[in-house]
């Protein structure tokens, strides 16, 4: 029997788990005798828990009021002043089909990706070994777990909804009252589709393995969609495009009652609730059936991945959370074409690490995501002055950074276990300086491609600039990958005040001390000479400063390395 029969058979065996019971309803039914007596164990630990939850709440709010309350006076006193936003009602409504349908394909995917290795139907590794094994129906153990799953998204649609009514008012397109209204369909009908289809992913593992073949392709589809929404955001609209997104799916049904209260054309919005409303219904009875069948196999492995990412972000080892999550995701390397080995020992990393970019493409998809999104926020930061200007440019070069640093994960698997750099023939510091030359390389690549397009536009002195901002970024990330465990420590060092303790400040310093060097030194060059105007001397300067950041970076990596060998 071969490798494919083998895994067929284990699935079919694993769908079969739940009708080949040991037990018979009819006699050893013990269902509401164990819940009954499970929650009066729990009585203490739910008390205890609900007090642990009521803590973290007081303790957001009095967060949010402390920070961001003046950030809220600001923005009601700029409502009561009648602050002019007017000017982008017609653009956004225009945007709204395909804002619709970018929104809907993004949480479908969301929810798609959550079941590889969460799912809605989420349950503990206590209640998988102990509850389950015992004679209760399954239904009466996961369905409420569905239950509690559709309440929570609902709450979050309904937090979206308002927030989108606040955005309407704001830039009067529609009264508050009349955009919330139009928003409910959405915020209602949405969430339950999103946590049906996670639950059909969660039950069926073949299901599931066609969620990670065609998640590529939903990724380039949602980028023709936002690059729908930036044209007709600048008044190029697709009319024929636009009526199809708008009759062929809940994405447009939802998204009729809001065009209609902006003033578009949207005459048939009651027949596209109505029917938006039904498939809702639908979805979420279908999930609900769903729930009650995940097999026994699926919940294991799920509980054991939660209980991993748990400890990771406890702990904050967010790497071996983020692993925890890629494995039950089963993003595996693919089988490539090879490369040519090469005949210096001097070119062995960069050869490994393309290798590694060709069988997982998928980084090099995410790559190009993240500059195309750096791309477009490096116009308005480089237009804009002030605050704003600033603004701009740090959400270019942090876009810029996650593309290279996408491409650094050969040197953060290397880095997980020192032993695994015994094939090289380098030393461990020398060996994570190499990883940083394919980041580098395929990022000033990228910096020339997304500088063509304000080469075109007459500023040809960005095909410079924009790729002398990959090496910092791959110095960043090396350094990132040689980090070392968390300083937890950092954590509760400094005196408290009443404002806090300036500890979990110092952790995240540590924790991104790379991108804030790099990012901030850069941010403070760019921001500089394009005050005083761009062209060949802008380059230079950039030039200098991007060579001090990243030998800087490239020292301090050399250090980290050497550390996690001796320890």
């Amino acid at each position: 029997m071969n490798a494919e029969n083998t895994a067929d058979t284990a699935e079919a065996l694993a769908e079969k788990e739940v009708e080949d019971e040991v037990w018979t309803e009819e006699d050893d039914d013990r269902t509401e005798e164990t819940l009954r007596w499970l929650r009066r164990k729990r009585r203490a630990h739910h008390r205890r828990r609900r007090r642990d939850t009521a803590v973290f709440v007081y303790s957001v709010a009095l967060a949010a009021v402390g920070y961001g309350g003046g950030c809220t006076a600001r923005f009601l006193h700029s409502l009561r002043i009648s602050a002019d936003y007017g000017g982008l009602g017609g653009h956004v409504q225009h945007t709204l089909p395909s804002l619709f349908a970018v929104l809907t394909l993004a949480l479908a995917l969301v929810a798609a990706r959550d079941a590889l290795w969460r799912g809605p139907v989420v349950v503990d590794g206590p209640t998988m070994a102990w509850l389950l094994t015992q004679p209760v129906r399954r239904a009466a153990v996961l369905r409420p777990r569905y239950r509690m799953s559709a309440a929570l998204s609902l709450g979050t649609g309904l937090l979206m909804g308002l927030v989108a009514a606040v955005v309407l008012q704001v830039i009067r397109l529609a009264p508050f009252g009349l955009a919330l209204l139009a928003a409910l369909p959405a915020a209602l009908c949405l969430p339950p589709l999103a946590l049906a289809l996670g639950a059909a992913v969660e039950r069926r593992p073949e299901l599931a393995r066609r969620v990670r073949r065609l998640t590529p392709y939903a990724a380039v589809m949602l980028a023709l969609l936002a690059g729908q929404v930036a044209l007709a955001f600048t008044g190029h609209r697709l009319a024929v495009l636009e009526w199809a997104e708008l009759w062929s799916g809940p994405w447009g049904w939802a998204a009729q009652p809001v065009v209609a209260a902006t003033g578009g054309g949207a005459p048939g919005w009651p027949v596209a609730v109505a029917l938006l409303a039904a498939v809702a219904t639908a979805a979420f009875w279908y999930g609900h059936r769903d729930a009650a069948h995940v097999p026994g196999a699926q919940l294991r492995g799920r509980a054991a991945t939660m209980s991993a990412v748990a400890s990771g972000m406890s702990t904050l080892e967010l790497r071996a959370a983020k692993l925890a999550v890629i494995n039950a995701g089963g993003d595996t390397p693919r089988r490539s074409m090879g490369l040519p080995a090469p005949r210096s020992r001097h070119l062995i990393v960069v050869w490994r690490d393309l290798l590694a970019l060709l069988r997982t493409p998928g980084r090099l998809g995410r790559a190009l995501a993240w500059g195309a999104s750096g791309a477009t926020a490096a116009g308005p930061g480089a237009g804009l002055s002030g605050a704003k200007g600033v603004l701009g440019l740090v959400a270019a070069l942090l876009c810029g950074y996650f593309a290279v640093g996408a491409l650094a994960e050969p040197a953060r698997v290397e880095s997980d276990d020192a032993r695994r750099s015994a094939w090289s023939p380098f030393r461990f510091r020398t060996l994570m300086l190499h990883h940083a030359i394919v980041p580098a390389a395929l990022g000033a690549l990228l910096g020339v491609l997304a500088a063509v397009p304000y080469a075109l536009s007459g500023a040809p002195w960005l095909l410079l600039v924009m790729p002398l901002c990959a090496p910092p970024f791959a110095a960043a990330a090396v350094f990132g990958a040689c980090r070392g465990p968390a300083r937890t420590d950092l954590m509760f060092m400094g005196a408290s005040s009443p404002t806090g303790a300036p500890g979990p400040f110092l952790f995240a310093a540590w924790y991104a001390t790379g991108p804030l060097v790099a990012v901030g030194g850069l941010t403070l060059t760019l921001h500089s000479t394009l005050a005083h105007g761009a062209g060949a001397a802008t380059a230079g300067r950039v030039a200098l400063v991007a060579a001090v950041v990243t030998s800087l970076l490239l020292f301090l990596a050399a250090r980290a390395a050497n550390r996690l060998v001796k320890h």
